[in-house]
């Protein structure tokens, strides 16, 4: 089991940036798969990005394209969301996830086994 735990939340004006962090602890294999969802009030958990521990290939949702990155530092078993020129509509918990392989797509929540806690990001207008 993986344990995983989110860090960087935070208010932003729409514009800004944030950096989400997601350290992973545990039983981790090097063929797993990271990925970030979020969930806004009253919405379902939706899909943001995804990436290949082991080779770094990357997955965006269309709304997120292009101004969010996800990326992972192997060394801290870490794995990072920076997120430029914010909305309001990015407002959600933020959450970090893994799964035992990676597959280039966008996942449904229920893809992924390991959950953390979660991060609040709030972008006001």
């Amino acid at each position: 089991q993986v344990q995983l735990v989110e860090s960087g939340g935070g208010l932003v004006q729409a514009g800004g940036s944030l950096r989400l962090s997601c350290a992973a602890s545990g039983r981790f294999f090097n063929n797993y798969a990271m990925g970030w969802f979020r969930q806004a009030p009253g919405k379902e958990r939706e899909f943001v990005a995804t990436i290949s521990w082991s080779d770094g290939n990357t997955y965006y949702a269309d709304s997120v394209k292009g101004r969010f990155t996800i990326s992972r530092d192997n060394a801290k078993n870490t794995v990072y969301l920076q997120m430029n020129s914010l909305k309001p509509e990015d407002t959600a918990v933020y959450y970090c996830a893994a799964r035992f392989e990676y597959i280039s797509k966008k996942y449904s929540p229920r893809d992924f086994g390991s959950w953390g806690q979660g991060t609040q990001v709030t972008v006001s207008s």
